[in-house]
């Protein structure tokens, strides 16, 4: 079976483990490009392209704890 090569936002938020509207946010805001498709612009993320904001933000996280060993002080402890 091939792999999808578009995702819905739905989609994207249950990979990413975030709301609907947060990644909503991230298509509006142009941080994960995105694709407006048919008649009624329904949003769609290619997976290479939410493959990459992985990565990126992968690279980022880095980089803040390399730079900030302790963190910000608002650590997600639950």
């Amino acid at each position: 079976m091939p792999t999808q090569r578009f995702l819905q936002l739905t989609e994207v938020s249950e990979v990413l483990n975030i709301s609907s509207a947060q990644a909503y946010a991230l298509v509006r805001s142009g941080e994960l490009p995105a694709i407006k498709v048919g008649g009624r612009g329904q949003w769609r993320v290619e997976t290479s392209e939410l493959e990459n904001y992985i990565q990126r933000m992968y690279t980022e996280t880095r980089d803040f704890v390399a730079t900030h060993p302790f963190g910000s002080g608002q650590d997600e402890l639950g």
